[in-house]
């Protein structure tokens, strides 16, 4: 993803210091700029539109009936914006710098902060004080920029675990592996029985920061991989180099190809059981799946590889829905997000949405199905969890990070664990002394 660069040593400083976390605690001063008015504010039923990057057939159609919902409640007429989701992640800088939408869909993390940093968006304190009781403490923290000002009304998380077909564990006999060694003999077992192990994508760029995340957090815990995260430990250390060596020892196992496959192909080979595994979010392999299909799915936590910390961690992200600061008919705009931040149009979302799980309090979710009840449980039992790489460290070290790993893909090798961990230290350098 590419972004622009934060103008003031100080903004980046203070997002290097920031919680981006569940249980985060006190938020650092301001640096962002609200000097700016935005475009315009207009009344409260004035007409809004969405920018969305919900651009799947699934959540297209759960942002549909959410949205739907906002507009009979609020009286405001909204028109949704929808962009391939790479796209919109892309081009977001740009989009916000020019002619945004009324509201955008986005994430919690540095890169809800980096933008309201940066003045780009607008402050909804006030939304907030009629919210705030909806959330619990940590989806607060989680909706806060670095000045601890709100920026963004979370609508759901989702874990990222490994999936696999019950049909296909119970035909061959296979067990849920719970130790390395364990997982490494099934997916040896799976590829004598003809099977691909762990369907695996790249095209993207991201899905693979999240194999990264899960063996960090397995390997060196929860703390040092934020603190990594926030190169207050350099990306030489030793620590990253066994977080890459356990990758290469699974690499044999991973689908060939990864780099120039869309991870919804990688989806679907699980799906039509050509894979056993596949290790990505419930929001992007669940929502990929065909309805009558989704009763076979079901997952596992990573497994253990240090004893030390077990499954205590992993990566469940969380999204929901900012204020561009140029955007239009802000005070329509501030109505859809007070009703977005209330029990009842989480429920409403979470009729379509068969895969997330929400956030607020006193939601009734008689749909969830049983990845989401399990993804409730999951999420409970981690003593932390992070929010995915692209999420806990600064845009420009993401973008280095993404092209060293698919280097990593392309030739999983001692020579090319070096040369990247040294080329990802000399950009850290450079990208956290701005």
């Amino acid at each position: 993803m590419t972004d622009l660069r934060l103008s003031r040593r100080a903004a980046l400083k203070g997002l290097a210091a920031a919680p981006a976390f569940f249980g985060a605690s006190t938020l650092l001063s301001a640096c962002g700029d609200d000097s700016d008015a935005p475009t315009t504010t207009g009344s409260a039923t004035d007409p809004i539109t969405f920018g969305s990057n919900y651009s799947d057939d699934a959540t297209k159609a759960a942002f549909a009936a959410l949205t739907a919902a906002a507009t009979a409640a609020t009286k405001v007429p909204i028109s949704i914006n929808t962009t391939d989701h790479n796209t919109f992640q892309n081009n977001i800088s740009s989009y916000l710098q020019g002619t945004p939408d009324s509201l955008a869909t986005w994430f919690a993390g540095y890169r809800l902060q980096f933008f309201a940093a940066q003045g780009l968006l607008t402050p909804i304190d006030d939304v907030w004080e009629k919210i705030g009781g909806n959330f619990n403490d940590a989806a607060r923290n989680l909706s806060k920029g670095i000045d601890g000002k709100h920026y963004l009304v979370p609508l759901y998380n989702y874990p990222w675990v490994v999936f696999y077909n019950k049909s296909v564990f119970a035909a061959k006999g296979y067990q849920v592996p719970t130790t390395w060694d364990d997982f490494i003999n099934l997916c040896k077992k799976m590829k004598s029985d003809g099977l691909i192990p762990i369907a695996f994508a790249e095209k993207d760029g991201w899905p693979a920061l999240g194999t990264f995340d899960i063996i960090n957090l397995r390997v060196n815990g929860y703390d040092y991989h934020i603190k990594l995260m926030k190169h207050e430990v350099p990306w030489t250390d030793p620590g990253v180099t066994a977080v890459f060596d356990k990758w290469r020892e699974l690499m044999p196992y991973l689908q060939n190809g990864a780099n120039g496959r869309i991870w919804q192909d990688a989806a679907k080979a699980l799906e039509n059981k050509q894979a056993g595994m596949m290790f990505q979010g419930s929001n992007q392999v669940a929502a990929n799946y065909a309805p009558a299909n989704l009763a076979d799915l079901d997952f596992f936590p990573y497994p253990v590889i240090n004893p030390t910390y077990g499954q205590d961690y992993m990566d469940a992200p969380t999204d929901g829905f900012m204020l561009p600061k140029k955007g239009k008919n802000t005070a329509a705009a501030k109505a859809v997000l007070e009703y977005i931040g209330t029990a009842a149009a989480e429920t409403k979302f979470l009729e379509t949405d068969h895969w997330d799980v929400g956030l607020a309090k006193g939601l009734v979710a008689p749909t969830y199905n049983e990845i989401q009840k399990k993804s409730v449980a999951e999420i409970a039992k981690c003593k932390n969890v992070s929010q995915f790489m692209d999420r806990d460290t600064v845009p420009d070290m993401a973008t280095a990070m993404i092209k060293a790993i698919q280097t990593f893909v392309d030739s999983p090798t001692a020579e090319t664990i070096t040369s990247i961990q040294k080329s990802a230290e000399d950009q850290a350098k450079t990208i956290f002394t701005k």
